[in-house]
């Protein structure tokens, strides 16, 4: 018998595990999320916040720094 709905993906982040995952605070994530500050993309189902892995590794790569990572 068929699953009236699809299964919930394993790879949602709760805003606590994706702030773990990037080593950043949960507050930081709020706060990226409200000034917009880094393209991050997350999900929205009602009040619930997700991030997905493939996101977060993305951000990651797209913010690496070659230059040593000091600013001029």
């Amino acid at each position: 018998m068929s699953q009236p709905y699809p299964e919930i993906p394993d790879n949602l982040f709760s805003p606590k595990a994706a702030a773990r995952f990037l080593g950043v605070t949960d507050h930081t994530l709020a706060v990226w999320r409200c000034t917009k500050r880094y393209a991050l993309p997350y999900v929205k189902v009602g009040r619930l916040v997700k991030y997905r892995r493939e996101d977060l590794e993305c951000f990651i790569q797209q913010n690496r720094c070659s230059d040593g990572g000091v600013d001029a």
